[in-house]
């Protein structure tokens, strides 16, 4: 545990000093109750979960139709789902979701071609949200 906090504060750190030198690296860090560290880097918001798979995927859908979203697309295995939406304003999101352990899953949002990181943000706070309220 204390080697995985250390990588963590090592990859912010580092990410915080390379970021006025090249102009497109933004890192938000959230630490407080296991909401762990969320990077937006290049138009695209990355995230781990306490969750496992299965669970991550159920609140990235149910966030996708709380939010309104039209589907396009999903293409999913036992590892990886793979979920195309587009919003309102007809901005393509694609959501990934990833498996790394029983309790542990990664999400990448990526809206557009450049990214959005306030919609991005929204929408990873719906599927924190939605992880929360389910038992």
């Amino acid at each position: 545990m204390k080697t995985t906090l250390r990588f963590r504060v090592a990859c912010v750190a580092a990410a915080l000093a390379l970021g006025p030198l090249t102009g497109c690296v933004a890192v938000v860090v959230g630490i407080a109750a296991g909401a762990g560290t969320v990077a937006y880097v290049r138009g695209e918001l990355e995230t781990t979960l306490s969750a496992g798979y299965e669970k991550s995927v159920e609140a990235t859908n149910l966030a996708v139709q709380q939010l309104q979203f039209a589907r396009v697309a999903e293409r999913r295995d036992a590892l990886s789902d793979t979920i195309t939406v587009r919003t309102a304003g007809d901005r393509k999101v694609v959501i990934r979701i990833n498996k790394i352990a029983d309790f542990s899953s990664r999400v990448r949002i990526r809206v557009g071609i450049f990214g959005d990181e306030a919609l991005s943000l929204t929408i990873l706070e719906k599927i924190r949200a939605n992880l929360s309220s389910t038992p």
